[in-house]
């Protein structure tokens, strides 16, 4: 079978290519892939190119298929697998897979698996970690967001708190606890405060902080005070004694704070805000591998404050993020600020930063050029369709790009 796919062949080398795929194997599954939220992971893997930890140093002869959030339809099962996935199933994949000899995942590593293509077949060791996962939700586009969402419920589960004088850890964030989330008005910071609002555990107050008071009205929009919990949105671009201030808002300091910008003074300014035992979780990813920020480690020892860093869920997490999207307890739409085809995957992942905005949509089968949601034309079908839902993205607007667009 013939494949539409964006391969990297080095820093910046982005090439949208149709090649053979070889035939499956027993221990390997041919699919479809319907849609790819672009990461700026994926950003970060194309400028690092062959330096990046999870691709192969060989790209130049031997290039990937990028996108690792990305959703589709079972078409092939090998006999290996044929216990436990049937053809026509939908699936999504934790990219995440914790291969006990090497680093390899899936947009990053592999020939044949990877999210910006058409058709892919899907290693043995996905399967093998128990990393293809069936999704049963009414999009395709809800799917890819399943990925993002898992990295959000692995960070807020990786966050511990301790009792005075006992050393047992208890997981996750604090209980009626109060809540920082520094540059959250990204795709991942949305995301953080719907889970924070609807997941299994709840502060009593939360504080989302960023530069441009746009981002933070969208973010107050789409998520104000509810469940019983007080949501502030503060911008700090012209704030002094940031830390000093932040903790007003809520009669004290924070106990948990998750930092999403790989900025030092920022990481500097959280740990001034930690209550005692209050932990930091620096979900931020930094290409410089010399990133470094200042810490009070007085505060360490005498306050028992604490930190961690995470990057990506695993396999549990993921399968939250799946039942919280087939039950619609979160609103993962609201991160989607632009839908693109296949054809503009290479350019609009090398863009990322200036483009700015939440998650980028592709939909893998489809030839469109990068489109904002808020600059559809008013007349324009689908700004009718997203005009029922405030301009958020829908099982409406999907099915009728499906419909409507042009094949790739």
């Amino acid at each position: 079978m013939k494949t539409k796919a964006v391969r990297l062949y080095g820093k910046k080398d982005l090439r949208l290519e149709e090649f053979e795929l070889p035939e499956i194997k027993e221990n390997e599954i041919l699919a479809s892939v319907v849609t790819d939220s672009i990461c700026m992971s994926t950003w970060k893997l194309a400028n690092q190119g062959a330096d990046h930890k999870k691709s192969p140093n060989d790209l130049a002869e031997n290039p990937i298929i990028i996108g690792h959030e990305f959703c589709g339809e079972i078409l092939e099962v090998g006999g290996k697998w044929s216990h436990k996935y049937k053809k026509g199933e939908r699936y999504v994949v934790q990219a995440n897979l914790q291969l006990p000899d090497r680093p390899d995942c899936p947009g990053y590593s592999y020939p044949y698996t990877g999210g910006d293509a058409t058709y892919i077949v899907i290693s043995e060791d996905v399967m093998n970690q128990d990393c293809l996962i069936p999704y049963n939700g009414e999009t395709y586009f809800e799917g890819s967001l399943i990925e993002p969402l898992s990295c959000v419920i692995g960070a807020f589960e990786a966050n511990y708190h301790t009792k005075n004088s006992s050393y047992e850890h208890h997981m996750g964030i604090k209980p009626d606890g109060n809540l920082l989330i520094m540059g959250g008005t990204g795709p991942m910071g949305l995301l953080a405060i719907d889970y924070a609002l609807n997941g299994p555990v709840k502060p009593k107050k939360i504080v989302v902080t960023d530069q441009h008071d746009d981002k933070l009205n969208r973010a107050a929009k789409l998520y104000p005070s509810q469940n019983g919990i007080e949501v502030s949105y503060v911008n700090v671009k012209d704030l002094p004694n940031q830390a000093e201030k932040l903790s007003e808002i809520v009669g004290g300091g924070f106990d948990d704070i998750f930092v999403m910008i790989p900025i030092g003074e920022v990481l500097t300014e959280a740990t001034k805000a930690l209550n005692p035992d209050g932990c930091l979780n620096f979900f931020a990813g930094p290409q410089d591998k010399e990133f470094t920020a200042t810490v009070n480690f007085y505060d360490v020892h005498y306050s028992a404050t604490h930190f961690v860093g995470t990057s990506g869920g695993n396999t549990e997490d993921m399968r939250k993020a799946v039942a919280l999207i087939e039950n619609k307890q979160v609103k993962v739409a609201n991160v989607v600020t632009h839908i693109l085809g296949l054809n503009a995957v290479a350019e609009t992942t090398l863009d990322q930063p200036a483009i700015g905005g939440g998650k980028k949509l592709v939909y893998t089968h489809k030839k469109a050029d990068l489109t904002n949601l808020a600059e559809l034309p008013e007349n324009s079908p689908l700004a009718e369709i997203l005009s029922q839902t405030d301009g958020i993205w829908s099982k409406a607007a999907e099915e009728y790009v499906l419909a409507n667009y042009p094949e790739i």
